[in-house]
């Protein structure tokens, strides 16, 4: 699918929701795998929530896509990380 085929218009604000389970270092590789596809992501604005258990933490980076290989390629990195329960 090229970027006509989608429904965004680029470059756009986009936000990634990532949930993982709450141990230490998730939050930091996963700014790690955001940073590589858009290294201009502001780090200090990751907004981070945990669920009522504490069991989950979920992050999101509102990052500024620039294309939908960009975020397909994020996308794929983020949901084969071992760390990683879900993403949207």
């Amino acid at each position: 699918m090229s970027d006509q085929e989608t429904l965004l218009i680029f470059p756009c604000a986009f936000p990634v929701k990532i949930m993982g389970r709450t141990e230490d270092g998730f939050a930091n590789a996963m700014l790690e795998v955001v940073l590589r596809h858009a290294p201009d992501f502001d780090s200090a604005s990751m907004a981070m929530k945990a669920s009522s258990s504490n069991k989950y933490l979920s992050l999101t980076c509102t990052i500024n896509a620039t294309s939908k290989q960009q975020l397909d390629d994020l996308y794929r990195e983020i949901t084969s990380h071992p760390m990683v329960v879900m993403a949207l």
